[in-house]
């Protein structure tokens, strides 16, 4: 009897009932979507992020400390990293988030001018064969994306033709007349070259005063022949929170499992400390106001959509009111009938809450799909790639959906249970 009493009802009421499917559908979308590209927005925002530059820095551990006590950022005082090193990037705990790196060397160039210039050797996209086996590419050519290349090309390491090429700044080519495709002389410390220079780049800063050669090149001009000044790091990372900030400061106050969490959580000191551990009388640290930057980005575009989550919610929940109520109304006669003859307030809002459920219950798993549907348009869109599925989206859907429910239909369940079932059979007469 109660299945035919509920299937009757959702035959004569299927437009109310397809229209609560339909709204039940829509905030069970919005919530899905909303909740699979927060939980999937992390790491595409911080690969989004990447392209605008390397977040850790590290240089020589003698040079990290003039430079904290006397504010001499840039001069490394003859201490130098091992080039040699530059692989063991990749082989610490979070080598996976380290999405890229370049190593630089820099050293004061002649010109045929007289003129002093600073020449910068670096890697474009260099290949490298990995400790683990692996391959990477890395390099300014996607560290230095914003750059733009207003002649020429960008140095392409791989294929190059000449010996020694390089890419001039715009400031610098326009003062000197050089175009793509010249040739420019200059005399190093250790060595005199000719430059081949492929590209001229539009930085917008500093560096278009100076010239970007291989590492190499750089090396062979300062005499510096495996040295490096610095390392500029691109990783994906965790925002600090106050585990990390007081790692920052002494890892050594951490207790046992407070230290495995964070050595084993991607926070940008974490993978600071075993860049140190890997590469000789280093200091790695991040730019602060990147790795901030980055955190704040993060938490706003969050709580951006946990809010458009949370108003979509409650709009399905209103919406499910007014129609569980215009159904309950419209029922008043049946109700009242089922209420004289012995019915129980509780076997009739069961009643009702079983037709509302089974409702919400197709309209939930059409909405969810179609939410995961919203999702890849705005991975695609946003970020160029597809969002994947966490398995928690779906009970957390599932739990709202039941909450949104049981929510709109509160009102309409508490006007049932004041019907008196005289008043009811008396007006339909």
């Amino acid at each position: 009897m109660f299945l035919r009493m509920i299937r009757g009802t959702l035959l004569r009421q299927w437009k109310k009932m397809l229209m609560i499917a339909f709204t039940i559908a829509l905030g069970a979308s919005l919530a899905s979507a909303m909740l699979s590209v927060m939980l999937d927005v992390g790491d595409k925002m911080n690969q989004e992020l990447k392209t605008y530059g390397a977040n850790i820095t590290v240089v020589p551990k003698a040079s990290s400390v003039l430079n904290d006590l006397y504010d001499v950022e840039g001069d490394t005082s003859g201490t130098y990293l091992r080039e040699d090193e530059l692989g063991k990037i990749k082989t610490i705990f979070w080598a996976f988030n380290i999405v890229d790196y370049a190593p630089f060397v820099s050293t004061q160039a002649d010109l045929p001018d007289g003129s002093e210039v600073k020449l910068t050797g670096s890697w474009f996209n260099h290949h490298m064969e990995l400790p683990t086996g692996e391959t990477l590419d890395a390099g300014i050519c996607s560290m230095r994306s914003w750059w733009e290349i207003t002649d020429g090309t960008w140095l392409d390491e791989q294929t190059m033709t000449e010996e020694h090429s390089a890419m001039i700044g715009a400031a610098l080519a326009e003062r000197l007349g050089i175009h793509a495709g010249d040739t420019l002389h200059v005399d190093g410390t250790e060595a005199a070259l000719d430059l081949h220079i492929v590209g001229v780049y539009d930085a917008g800063g500093d560096e278009d005063e100076q010239i970007y050669a291989p590492l190499h090149t750089t090396q062979t001009l300062a005499g510096l022949d495996g040295k490096i000044d610095s390392i500029e790091v691109s990783a994906l990372t965790t925002p600090d929170n106050e585990l990390a900030e007081r790692a920052a400061k002494d890892p050594s106050s951490l207790t046992v499992s407070q230290y495995e969490i964070w050595y084993c959580t991607a926070y940008a000191s974490s993978i600071c400390y075993q860049i140190q551990e890997v590469i000789t009388d280093s200091v790695a640290a991040p730019v602060r106001q990147v790795a901030d930057s980055e955190g704040a980005i993060l938490e706003k575009t969050q709580l951006l959509m946990i809010l458009i989550t949370i108003l979509s919610l409650i709009g399905a929940a209103l919406g499910i009111c007014n129609l569980v109520t215009a159904s309950v109304m419209e029922r008043s006669s049946e109700i009242g009938l089922m209420k004289a003859i012995g019915a129980q307030n509780g076997a009739v809002s069961g009643l009702v809450l079983t037709e509302i459920f089974l409702t919400a219950i197709f309209g939930g798993v059409l909405g969810f799909f179609a939410g995961f549907g919203f999702a890849q348009i705005i991975g695609h869109t946003v970020f160029g790639s597809a969002i994947s599925l966490k398995p928690m989206v779906i009970p957390i859907t599932a739990v709202l959906v039941v909450l949104v429910t049981l929510a709109g239909s509160i009102p309409a369940i508490r006007m049932l249970l004041r019907l008196r079932p005289a008043e009811v059979l008396h007006g339909g007469h």
